[in-house]
């Protein structure tokens, strides 16, 4: 088994993290060795589930935060093993997974082995299964299967936001819009209705449509309604009876998902509308006294201001179980699941001061 050195410089702890290649579904070997490298840390409870795991201090602290992140990356795209590209804290490492998200899971790492005596008690949890479909997401399972492992008063999870705080996420909901045909043979066109072309309407409709951009509790989020897929037609002589276009729709954390499904369903009236894949967005809940600390605390040290997160994150998870929570972790989102994907040094060390002064 790979082992990790969790007192290594961050740089390393993050290519080491890398270099152990884990597409969801085969996370195994690295949540093997985490809980390894977690267990000989003497300060640590360390609990699994399946290959969820769940480090945590029992020192009777008034309040409690769960840091959180997980370990799977998207497929490899023939970046591995990482490259290092500079020297110093002006040094870019490349490779899959180094934003999205080992970066931020070796922040956690390192201050897991080094908080021996926080401030605040402290759940560490590192999760499978996160970039695939949301039954399968490990961190739900483990809310499912073992709620009191997460209990807590905030949480902070450490997808990438480029060192900045970004407040609760958008719901997301996909959603297949069914235009209808007639069959027939193409030689004989006129006999039959071509359900692809029939989709032409559905398209004009989103490439019409304005998305919103609403403020929640001081955010702007963005909102986007996008056609992501569309198919039709069984044989390259047979007119298509019907085409499906999917279509994902990012809306604010003030819609609730009927709301959401409501409004989608009003854009396709008239259409057959199926409802794929839902999920809702978690509001900022930067006014919580805990969350206000940490903001406090965390800008006085990396500068800015709070920003809205556009994607879906497991924030919305922890919003759930009414816990506040936030997105802080190194990576420049808009790199996530690139072939480009790099992660500068600095901000790997910035998450690293920060979190940890925090929670000392």
């Amino acid at each position: 088994m790979p082992s990790l050195d969790l007192h290594a410089d961050l740089v390393t702890l993050t290519r080491a993290l890398c270099d152990m290649p884990s597409p969801s579904g085969q996370e195994r070997p690295l949540a093997d060795a985490i809980e390894v490298a977690l267990t000989a840390v003497p300060h640590l409870e360390v609990l699994r589930d399946g290959d969820a795991i769940v480090a945590r201090t029992r020192l009777g602290r008034p309040a409690r935060v769960v840091v959180a992140g997980h370990i799977d990356t998207v497929p490899v795209a023939d970046n591995l093993p990482t490259r290092l590209m500079g020297e110093g804290l002006h040094a870019e490492i490349w490779g899959r997974g180094t934003v999205d998200m080992k970066g931020g899971v070796a922040v956690q790492l390192a201050l897991a082995a080094r908080l021996a005596e926080p401030a605040r008690d402290v759940t560490w949890v590192f999760y499978d299964h996160e970039e695939v479909a949301a039954d399968l997401n490990g961190l739900g399972r483990v809310a499912r299967s073992h709620p009191e492992w997460l209990d807590g008063d905030f949480a902070v999870l450490c997808e990438p936001t480029s060192a900045g705080i970004e407040g609760g996420c958008n719901g997301t909901l996909r959603v297949e819009v069914r235009v209808p045909g007639v069959a027939a043979h193409s030689a004989r066109s006129w006999t039959g209705t071509n359900a692809i072309h029939g989709a032409g309407e559905a398209l004009r409709r989103l490439e019409a449509y304005e998305p919103a951009a609403v403020e929640v509790d001081g955010l702007v989020y963005r909102e986007g309604l996008n056609a992501v897929g569309i198919r039709g037609g069984i044989a390259t002589n047979v007119i298509p009876d019907e085409c499906v276009v999917t279509v994902n729709y990012r809306f604010a954390p003030s819609r609730s998902l009927a709301e959401a499904e409501e409004h989608v369903r009003e854009v396709f009236a008239g259409y057959e509308v199926t409802v794929t894949d839902a999920a809702a967005g978690a509001r900022p809940g930067l006014d919580d006294p805990t969350a206000a600390d940490f903001v406090e605390a965390v800008l006085a040290q990396t500068g800015g201001a709070p920003a809205p997160k556009y994607g879906w994150t497991d924030v919305a998870r922890f919003a759930s179980l009414g816990m506040p929570a936030v997105n802080f972790g190194p990576g420049d989102p808009l790199l996530a699941h690139k072939d480009d994907e790099r992660c500068p040094a600095w901000q790997l060390q910035a998450c690293h001061d920060a979190l940890g002064a925090w929670l000392s």
